[in-house]
């Protein structure tokens, strides 16, 4: 039996309706995967946001962004939002970081010897 959506339920609440097989084979984590998880830890145990600031911002990113984005990107979305909202830094100071970042190279190794 298929479940009915309840109106008032938020797009992202998927309990209770089919979704298929679950993988549960591990794998390796990627090392921006990680750094994610470690910046997570580290802004929650400094108190810069709470779980369920992050939880509002990931709700609040819309079903597009679950069907889209993976579950690293959008939890580092969802900190950089409540580091922005926190006032740790500002959208323009990101964007100058990610300006300053791009011209390192596209790889760890690139960036490393200096080419872009």
């Amino acid at each position: 039996m298929e479940k009915i959506k309840n109106p008032e339920q938020r797009w992202h609440d998927m309990g209770g309706f089919p979704a298929g097989q679950i993988d549960k084979a591990q794998h390796d984590f990627a090392i921006w995967e990680k750094r994610v998880d470690a910046l997570l830890s580290l802004s929650t145990k400094k108190k810069l946001f709470t779980v369920d600031g992050l939880r509002r911002a990931l709700e609040d990113m819309g079903a597009d962004a679950f069907e889209k984005m993976t579950y690293y990107e959008r939890w580092i979305a969802a900190i950089n939002q409540n580091l922005i909202e926190s006032g740790i830094y500002s959208i323009e100071e990101l964007g100058n970081k990610m300006a300053e970042v791009k011209k390192r190279g596209e790889t760890y190794g690139a960036a490393q010897e200096g080419k872009s």
